[in-house]
């Protein structure tokens, strides 16, 4: 194993730091600062600098299984790979290609998620597929489309953050999700900037604002609508800028005009003179930002929400300028790059839409197969789950756990045992896995090469830093080895770079262009902002040839053409045909379950700086399992009365899909109407249980952010647990 640092990147968020790493024979791997990287300058959070620890064979995965006798025991990769096939080949040929589900995730890497579209659509023939990330931003995709014609998390640099005059950060706690992302704040501060935070509790992100605001669960639209209503009434508007660079403005504006202060204090119970503060303090600076993240995003109304928030953004002439616009902060380390290049239900690679007869033909053709035997558009990633062992018989799953982490948890996790077959590619037996048939143990991030694409559409190359133990294989090989035993001997290289040579070619001319981007380009810079056509976009759609390209010193040694990717986005025109950001005429509407008089209290749910996503990973380390080891239900210290419930005491959550148990934290940084739990852990005290699989009606998003609930008291009792008080 090499002694020299191997510089990469961390597996979890979508910063997706850089970091050294250093395999030392008889001590494991090293984890060192790489303060060369932009985006965190060699700071690291908890998790990062314990991230080797999964690379033990002792916490890991290293021998297929398979089920026998009910029992899931070790076998070979022939074997594994022998039923796996047989088992979506059984499922096609008796119901059909769409009785085959594909379900991936936002932490595989672009060529895994390229890979895996290409499987399910060219391989199983199948529509039924999609990824955890629908559970992400996806209803702030569908904002950003909607106003600007493309999505990229951030269309600009993560640095510019510290750089702008204000920033109104709703619905996230950057310094538990992202740690090393706090500094923008902070210098954002030192710089004489101001930071709103948006959130219902006062969590340590919000401590460090000039002023937080803490709406009711599920009224961020009310609370952005109230805000352009101030705008507009306080003249604070700039219609040079909504004249020449935006469309929709008078129906937006009619829409926010009917959301006056007094009404938008009593849906949200922000006080009107905070309204008024917070558009002062944005409208104050020339430049400004809003970033949004999973609070406002994950609601049966978010992708309305978000338009809500972006409105607020172009009518004061914020898009679209140095130093200012909207952002969202993606979450999953490669959640941006997750739902660029096909593993989602209604997308090509490129971020081309399957119902495109161009993208359609473009894509075909790179695959080598007639357009018309391309599935249209399937399931979104709930509706998928719902139907299993109904409709969908067959389940291929890599890089998620839903058990844990999908709305209605209890009822998913019945689905996947209904299922006829399931196969799952994990590193680490999740609570997923081990209700699998099969179970492939694959490559981790330092055990293989290949690219992920941050929350700034920055595109970074992962670099292998050590060989996997035995009996490993990579989630390509597996692709590969499938496709083989299901007749399609070719088209699935299992080396990352032939897969993203290929990944280029496919999203040449798309919306997300890579073409212009290769390995060699992403080992000497800090990564490459996408768009980034090739040859200065010469070749467009035609594609570009996967081993000559126009970056690389042409035959004669002279240098050719090289685009240098596009870091910010929209400063001359937006990606709409008139090249005009659209306003969007969005009016509040409640959540989906509002509290009654049964279920009296509302849930919202998110992360503890210790754990990750639904913990799989976080919660085998040691270290993050002794700073954060298990759920708990954060309540404000008048309800705690009202329950009769004391710090550290259990208590149900008990809401219309489920029951969870887990021991009060009592805290005055929520409001009194709410309480708070992670997500990260399975049984008694998964919250996942209690949440709303309602969905958004354009992103199909559910709505995990705000749910109604009751509070049941429980005290030991030597017959069993016994409710001794309720709120």
């Amino acid at each position: 194993m090499p002694t020299t640092p191997t510089p990469t990147h961390c597996p979890y968020c979508a910063l997706q730091c850089g970091m050294n790493l250093t395999a030392l024979p008889g001590k494991g791997v090293e984890v060192t600062e790489r303060a060369d990287f932009p985006v965190n300058r060699g700071a690291l959070c908890g998790k990062g600098r314990t991230a080797p620890a999964l690379l033990s064979p002792g916490v890991r995965l290293t021998s297929p299984l398979v089920r026998s006798g009910g029992v899931l025991t070790p076998a070979g990769w022939d074997e594994a790979l022998d039923r796996v096939a047989e088992g979506l080949s059984r499922a096609r040929t008796e119901h059909g290609p769409d009785a085959l589900g594909v379900f991936g995730g936002g932490g595989l890497t672009n060529e895994k998620a390229y890979a895996l579209g290409k499987f399910a659509r060219v391989v199983l023939g199948t529509s039924q597929i999609d990824y955890n990330g629908r559970f992400c931003m996806s209803s702030a995709a569908a904002a950003s489309v909607r106003a600007f014609g493309l999505d990229r998390g951030l269309p600009f640099p993560l640095e510019d953050v510290s750089r702008t005059g204000c920033v109104i950060l709703v619905g996230s706690n950057l310094a538990e999700t992202m740690p090393p992302a706090l500094r923008c704040l902070t210098e954002l501060r030192e710089n004489g900037g101001t930071l709103i935070v948006v959130d219902p509790r006062r969590t340590r992100t919000a401590e460090q604002a000039d002023l937080h605001l803490a709406p009711r669960p599920g009224t961020d639209l009310a609370l952005a609508l109230g805000l352009l209503h101030l705008v507009v009434a306080e003249g604070r508007t700039d219609e040079a800028y909504i004249r020449e660079r935006t469309s929709g403005w008078e129906d937006a504006r009619a829409a926010a005009m009917a959301h006056w202060p007094e009404y938008v204090e009593r849906i949200t119970g922000v006080p009107v003179p905070e309204l008024r503060a917070a558009v002062r303090l944005f409208c104050a600076p020339e430049n400004a930002m809003v970033l949004t993240a999973r609070g406002p995003e994950q609601q049966s109304r978010g992708t309305d929400t978000v338009s809500a928030w972006i409105n607020l953004c172009l009518a004061t002439g914020r898009a679209g300028r140095p130093h200012s616009g909207y952002g969202c902060l993606t979450g999953q380390g490669n959640g941006q790059g997750g739902r660029e290049h096909g593993q989602k239900a209604d997308q090509l690679p490129g971020y081309r839409k399957l119902t495109d007869p161009a993208a359609r033909r473009h894509v075909a053709e790179v695959w080598g197969v007639d357009p018309d035997t391309l599935p249209g558009p399937g399931r979104s990633a709930y509706e998928l789950l719902d139907a299993l062992g109904t409709d969908i018989r067959t389940l291929l799953l890599m890089g998620s756990n839903p058990v844990v982490s999908a709305p209605r948890a209890a009822h998913i996790e019945e689905r996947l045992r209904s299922l006829d077959f399931l196969a799952v590619c994990d590193v680490v037996l999740s609570e997923t896995a081990a209700l699998a048939d099969v179970v492939l143990p694959v490559t981790q991030w330092a055990e293989e090469t290949g690219t992920t694409t941050n929350l700034e559409g920055r595109v970074l190359l992962r670099r292998r830093a050590l060989p996997p133990p035995p009996g490993i294989r990579s989630d390509l090989e597996v692709l590969h080895g499938l496709a083989a035993r299901l007749g399609v001997e070719k088209g699935f290289p299992t080396e990352p770079q032939d897969v993203f040579d290929e990944l280029r070619r496919a999203s040449a001319g798309g919306p997300a262009d890579y073409s212009g981007i290769t390995y060699r380009r992403l080992a000497e810079e800090s990564g490459v902002f996408w768009p980034c056509p090739a040859a200065d976009g010469a070749e467009a759609a035609e594609g570009v040839s996967p081993h000559v390209l126009p970056q690389d010193p042409a035959q004669d040694g002279s240098p050719a053409a090289v685009h240098p990717g596009t870091p910010r986005l929209f400063l001359d025109r937006f990606a709409t045909e008139d090249g005009r950001a659209r306003f969007a005429a969005v009016s509040y509407r409640a959540v989906a379950e509002e509290p009654d008089d049964t279920y009296p209290v509302l849930l919202t749910t998110g992360r503890v700086v210790a754990q990750y996503q639904s913990g799989a990973q976080t919660r085998r380390v040691e270290e993050l399992n002794a700073a954060a080891p298990g759920p708990y239900v954060e309540m404000h210290p008048r309800l705690a009365e009202r329950l009769g419930a004391a710090d550290g005491e259990p208590v149900a959550v008990v809401s219309r899909r489920g029951r969870a148990v887990a021991p009060a934290r009592v805290s005055r940084a929520i409001r009194p109407d709410t309480v708070f739990m992670p997500f990260h852990w399975p049984g008694e005290g998964r919250a996942n249980t209690l949440t709303n699989p309602a969905l958004d009606p354009t992103s199909r998003m559910p709505e995990f952010k705000v749910c109604a609930v009751r509070l049941e008291r429980v005290r030991s009792a030597p017959e069993g647990d016994s409710v001794a008080g309720c709120v």
